[in-house]
């Protein structure tokens, strides 16, 4: 356990013993919602594919950021949360100082090389005393974790294929973001890197 703030720790390889699971649940996830590079309210596409799984799915076009109970893309509610995510966003957030984490939604990242996040804060949820649970799956990136303002310094930390890194209390806020994918091949995810986000938006 790498301590990163107050409420904000890095787990390295907490997640490595599930992957087989969580490799499987993301991809039955994206067979029902499949990925897609949202339009921000400027008009800019994200250079990050998404997708969600839960209650309720984050989406962004030209009206603005929020959650929708619905995909957009079908019309149908967002597949199911599946077990092996909840387990493992529940079990990390209680490691990490929060027992009483009960994810309702799960946004799910999917970088090829050159894909980038810039520093933002998860600010869209209702619940903002609830952490934020990040995992990464396949290709090494740099998280980029910054401050309670937007100019302040960000350090760069390594993130490799099965960390966690959970954030809430003081933290809840902190902004963060992931620095260009670099080139790469991962014997399980390709030349991508997935990253799975449980909130507790509703």
């Amino acid at each position: 356990m790498v301590p990163l703030g107050p409420g904000a720790v890095l787990l390295t390889a907490r997640a490595l013993d599930g992957v087989p699971a969580l490799l499987e649940a993301l991809h039955a996830v994206a067979e029902a919602a499949p990925f897609r590079r949202m339009t921000v309210p400027g008009g800019h596409t994200m250079s990050v594919a998404m997708t969600s799984c839960g209650a309720a799915g984050w989406i962004t076009d030209r009206r603005g950021y929020r959650y929708s109970a619905t995909d957009p893309d079908s019309g149908r509610p967002w597949p199911a949360m599946p077990e092996p995510f909840r387990d493992l966003a529940r079990a990390a957030a209680a490691e990490a100082g929060f027992p009483d984490f009960q994810p309702d939604t799960c946004l799910i990242n999917r970088y090829e090389p050159g894909a980038r996040m810039g520093l933002h804060q998860d600010r869209d949820e209702r619940d903002t005393d609830a952490p934020i649970v990040s995992v990464s799956l396949g290709l090494a990136a740099t998280f980029l974790w910054g401050g309670l303002l937007r100019n302040d310094p960000a350090r760069r930390l390594p993130l490799r294929h099965g960390d966690v890194v959970v954030w809430g209390g003081p933290s809840r806020l902190q902004f963060h973001g992931i620095a260009p994918l670099r080139e790469g091949e991962h014997p399980l995810t390709g030349r991508c890197r997935y990253n799975l986000t449980f909130r507790r938006a509703l």
